[in-house]
Order: structure tokens, then sequence, then C-alpha cells
């Protein structure tokens, strides 16, 4: 297979972390490292608010949990589709766009793939879910169109785009000596996305692959749904979640579902925020839940709290044992657990939509499960023991192949021809 560019850069943009692999000419793809020897890096921003300096991926994450002054973005692909992409905010003393932000983060990328190759790549292939928005294809065009600007503004010439499962099942050929029927699985932050592909090595070299895609799905559920979901049940109690106040009226439960959803989080830490949750004393019983409430708020540790739920469901699931969440930054002894258990009872209902999603996806292909060769297996939250286990009851006869989590898309978008 000869491709018509001398260079292809892919760029899986992903809700929670994101990737690029190279390919020059019809070589194979390899991952860019992003941040020293890491070939993967957190979607996040950090602006600092002394220095006026901007940082990327872990270094953010970093500056963020070590008590910087400044601000914190992650999870800005779910902006995508969303009236909130082109609202404004304060960076460095000038009014930006959200969608300027997620211009300035794809600077970053190009910086690094232009010192890589030494130029600007010719070709750039942006990965994309099936569905940015769920069931609304207006919006979902809009999003696509909005992320296809603000590659431009980062600085590359020529952008595509390419459905991430397609890209997984592109990176997953290569490791094929035979033809077979797979469904990808790809489980990003923000997406469960889903194609049935039939592969192989004399497939690979056709020019034009519309035949051997048998369908594809999505559904806008991920990884940071599964946080949310574990941070509401698991911690935001500690915050008055659920609590019944003297008159026994339960309190006002919008500000937990916020500060519980990382692109929301933000919003909460504005003067008029703080203000309306500091009027929600009155709802409380237990007056010391409000002043954890109030705390989270005035000195911004929305992002910690997300964070700490987000590594305990991680140890969680790779353990397979109860992992105590040390809380102790918030109160003096302050700490939640997280069991198996609580994981597996929790993610229940967003789990079973996710199967949903992979079982209509064989349903559209005409595909029963007993005649696929593989479920293919990438995306971060793919590695939930939960996931597997539900996909597993779902297509017991089918074997689960693990493909490169982080870079799995961005070296299969590298493999997308033009």
């Amino acid at each position: 297979m000869t491709s018509s560019f001398p260079s292809t850069l892919g760029i899986d943009f992903g809700t929670s972390n994101s990737a690029m692999a190279l390919r020059v000419e019809s070589g194979p793809a390899r991952l860019i490292p992003l941040e020293g020897d890491m070939l993967a890096m957190p979607t996040a921003l950090f602006f600092h608010a002394e220095e006026l300096s901007t940082h990327f991926g872990r270094d953010a994450m970093a500056q963020y949990l070590e008590g910087e002054e400044g601000r914190l973005m992650r999870s800005l692909k779910s902006l995508l589709g969303s009236a909130l992409l082109q609202d404004k905010t304060v960076v460095h003393g000038n009014l930006v766009s959200y969608q300027d932000i997620i211009a300035l983060f794809l600077r970053q990328l190009a910086n690094r793939a232009q010192q890589e190759l030494g130029k600007m790549p010719e070709r750039v292939v942006l990965g994309r879910p099936v569905h940015f928005v769920d069931d609304d294809a207006e919006r979902d065009a809009l999003a696509e169109n909005a992320l296809r600007e603000a590659a431009l503004r980062a600085g590359f010439a020529q952008v595509q785009f390419q459905l991430e499962p397609i890209a997984a099942a592109l990176d997953y050929e290569q490791r094929l000596d035979r033809e077979a029927l797979v469904l990808v699985v790809d489980i990003g932050g923000g997406t469960s996305d889903f194609s049935v592909v039939r592969l192989g090595p004399e497939r690979s070299l056709k020019a034009d692959r519309a035949a051997d895609v048998l369908a594809t799905t999505g559904v806008h559920i991920g990884g940071t749904d599964f946080d949310q979901r574990l941070n509401i049940e698991l911690l935001q109690p500690l915050l008055g979640f659920r609590h019944h106040g003297k008159t026994g009226r339960e309190v006002p439960s919008k500000v937990f579902f916020d500060l519980s959803t990382w692109h929301l989080i933000q919003w909460l830490y504005t003067a008029k925020a703080v203000r309306e949750a500091q009027g929600l004393r009155t709802d409380y019983q237990d007056e010391r839940l409000h002043a954890r409430l109030m705390t989270v708020l005035e000195e911004r540790l929305g992002h910690r709290l997300a964070n700490t739920m987000e590594q305990g469901k991680i140890a969680v699931s790779q353990s397979g044992a109860a992992q105590t969440l040390d809380l102790g930054w918030l109160e003096a002894q302050l700490q939640a657990e997280a069991t198996p258990e609580a994981l597996d009872l929790h993610l229940q209902p967003a789990l079973a939509r996710v199967v949903a999603c992979a079982e209509e996806c064989l349903r559209r292909a005409g595909v029963a499960a007993e005649a696929l060769d593989a479920i293919y297996l990438t995306g971060g939250s793919s590695a939930l023991r939960p996931l597997r286990s539900a996909l597993r009851a779902a297509f017991p006869a089918t074997a689960q192949v693990e493909g490169d989590l982080f870079g799995g898309v961005a070296s299969g978008l590298a493999y997308t021809q033009g």
C-alpha cells in the first residue's frame, strides 16, 4: 500500500487522554512521545495565575494538585457540540472561548509533531467518536466543524476525520495474519464506540475499505461518566448529597452533580455560584457537611476531589480489592472507601447502555455473536474490570483481545487512506 502523501499524522484528541502517531510514506505508524518518554498525555491544561504560564498534560495536573494558584481545565472534548463551547473566559488577562482553548491544546500537539518531523505534517487525520452528540445530527456536525476549525487554528493545513473505532480496527489489522470478523470496542473518556469490521492482510491493501465496515454505533458514555457516577455516590454524600435538613427537605442536588462532572466544576468557582452554595446552609442539619462543601468551592478543590475518585476507580479495577480514598487534604482524617462491589452496583446502569450499544452494532451488521472471531478492546476505560465482565456476559463465546489502550486509535488514524 502506497500513501499519496509523504507523511500522515494521526491525532487521537481524547476526553481524558491524547496521543499522536506518525506514518511516513508506506512505513509503519509510530507513536510520538508527548511528555518525556510518555506516548500519551492527559488532555489537560493549567493556567498558572502568578507566572502567567500555560502547562499541559501531566505537568498541568501536577501544578494543580501541588496547590499552585491557577485554573485547571480537563474534558474539553465534552464541550464540542455544546452551547458552552463559544462561551468566553479570562485566561492570562485575555477573554478567550473554550474553542480557543482546544486550539491551544492542539497547538501544543502541533509543536511536538513539528519537532519530531522537522516540519509540519502534510496531512492530519483526527479521530472522532461515532456521535459527538447522541441523536442530534445537526449538533454533531457543528461539533466536528468546531474541532476542524480548532485544528486549523493550531496550524494544521489539511485535516480530515476518521471514526475512532475504525481507526482502532486499522491498528489491530496490522497484527493479523488471516482474515477475521471483529467487534471493535473503543471506550474513551467521553464516548463508547463500536464497529463490526472485516479485517485481514489482503483487505489492508485495498484503497476503499467501506465495504469492510459492516456497522458502527456509539453512545455518549465513557470513563468520565463512570467517574461522575462514583463521585456522586461515594464522595458527594460527604458534602451533603442526599442529606436532609431540619425541615426534612433534601439539600438541592444540582451543585453535587456539577461538582462531580469534570468540565462543569470550574463554573462552581464563580462568585455567583459560591454565593448560591453559601445560601444552602439553611438546608443542612449537619453544618459540618456544608462547611466541607464551602471549603471545596472556596479553595477550588473540586478537580482534586474528582481526581481522587478517578485514581481510586483505577486502583480498585486493577487490584480487584477495596481501596481507601484519602481526603485528609480536605479535612483531617476524612476518608471514603471504594470497593469492587460499589463499582459493580453504581456503574451497572451505564454499563448496561454500553453493552446494549455493542449488541445494536451486531444487529445492524447482521452478524451473530457466534460469528465473531474477536472483540478488540481499546481506549483507556476499556481496562475497567466491570466493563469487561459485562461484555463477557453478553458475548461469552468470543475472545477479548486487548490493544494499545492509549495509542491504538492514534496509530490506526495514521493508517487511514486519503
